[in-house]
């Protein structure tokens, strides 16, 4: 049992080294990386079926905040056209979990819609895991929609056109062909 201790800790430490060495890669966030990340989360959290509607939802607050910032910083939306919608288990105390959704995402309590609450039918160890629900926030805006889709599309571009070029060099270094590459 002492042996099993003394290697999850010697682990655990091995763990904290590696994660304080990466965070030192990241300094700051720029406005433009903060624009790519928001697309970027947008693209995998947000809402894309409502032309009209912008809507990302989750249950990570840190996400949320991001999202928020996002919103606020780069897309300039006003505090008043956000809208938010939060799920909870029926278990969860609601007037709770608004007052902490309201708190993580500066929106006012006002502009949240009636809490859904659902009966959990899972067990009581998994209904711990999402103590205050999931949040959707909302903006009506079709322009807004719009641009933050079309964002995701020129990453999508830039990502692919550059994956291609850089698989077309290496393809014709292995295999010693020109320019062409595998899509000629």
């Amino acid at each position: 049992e002492k042996r099993r201790i003394n290697r999850l800790k010697n682990e655990n430490e091995k763990r904290l080294k590696i994660l304080k060495e990466a965070s030192k890669d990241i300094r700051s966030i720029s406005p433009h990386e903060l624009k790519l990340l928001g697309a970027i989360f947008y693209w995998a959290e947000g809402g894309k079926t409502q032309r009209g509607l912008v809507r990302v939802t989750n249950s990570d607050p840190s996400v949320v905040r991001i999202m928020m910032r996002f919103f606020r910083e780069v897309c300039n939306v006003k505090e008043e056209k956000f809208r938010a919608l939060i799920h909870t288990h029926s278990h969860i105390n609601k007037k709770s979990a608004e007052e902490y959704w309201s708190d993580i995402t500066g929106i006012s309590l006002q502009q949240f819609y009636k809490t859904y609450s659902k009966p959990s039918k899972s067990s009581q160890s998994k209904r711990d895991s999402l103590p205050y629900g999931t949040i959707d926030v909302y903006v009506c805006d079709t322009k807004l929609f719009l641009t933050i889709m079309g964002w995701i599309e020129k990453i999508k571009t830039l990502l692919v056109s550059d994956n291609v070029k850089r698989y077309e060099r290496i393809r014709g270094r292995h295999h010693g062909q020109g320019a062409g590459g595998w899509l000629s």
